[in-house]
């Protein structure tokens, strides 16, 4: 059974010195192999093609059949390594909370514990009858977050 560790190797090893970055790698049982990448400019279909291709050359399907697939991590997905963060600092996101919170806000930045996002928050202050919308910085811990993506508008 191929693994996907040795996916992983692979693939570090075509795109190191590019600005590309791997999201995942998965392996099933039936040797699907599907490869997410990233970039900070984006990731072009001759990106992904050029990819299976080089890691078709590494694999040897006399030894082992398999289904290889090769793709960009995609906007509506859930961000799952750091450097998906960095890219999309200054962007609006959507954070899901553990708790069911849900915030829409502009991606501030990111530590080793947590983001910090910028929230449209309606407050009614005092003596107010109405409430007012007011800009807040939040921060949110990692284990606090069961989900972080790019927010789409439609």
């Amino acid at each position: 059974m191929i693994s996907s560790k040795s996916i992983e190797q692979i693939v570090n090893e075509k795109i190191a010195g590019s600005q590309m970055f791997l999201v995942e790698v998965t392996v099933s049982l039936q040797n699907a192999i599907m490869v997410f990448l990233d970039s900070e400019i984006g990731v072009t279909l001759n990106d992904c093609i050029e990819i299976n291709k080089y890691i078709e050359s590494k694999l040897d399907r006399d030894l082992e059949d398999f289904e290889l697939i090769v793709s960009s991590a995609g906007l509506s997905e859930p961000f799952k390594v750091s450097r998906q963060f960095t890219k999309n600092i200054g962007k609006e996101v959507e954070v899901i909370g553990k708790d069911g919170q849900k915030y829409i806000g502009i991606l501030l930045s990111r530590n080793d514990s947590g983001i910090e996002l910028e929230l449209i928050k309606k407050i009614k202050p005092e003596g107010s009858k109405r409430k007012q919308e007011i800009v807040v910085k939040e921060a949110i811990a990692f284990e606090a977050i069961k989900s972080v993506r790019l927010h789409i508008k439609i």
